[in-house]
């Protein structure tokens, strides 16, 4: 994927700007991490899984599943 697309940008991209005092907010990649952390996903570069599309969606309908009441 080429650095200018806007899905390259969404998902290695930083925000700019000043965030309110706080608890910092969590970033999607963060959500990701902790969505594969209840799996028990143990390969911490789960970017390079995201590029392979139908390992994505395997990787993505189980962390669903277990969302689902």
């Amino acid at each position: 994927m080429r650095e200018q697309r806007n899905a390259h940008r969404l998902l290695v991209g930083k925000p700019q700007g000043k965030r309110p005092l706080g608890t910092p907010r969590h970033r999607w990649g963060d959500n990701i991490k902790m969505d594969l952390k209840e799996i028990l996903w143990e390969d911490p570069n789960w970017i390079h899984v995201a590029w392979h599309r139908d390992k994505w969606w395997a990787l993505k309908n189980m962390v669903m599943d277990l969302q689902v009441p």
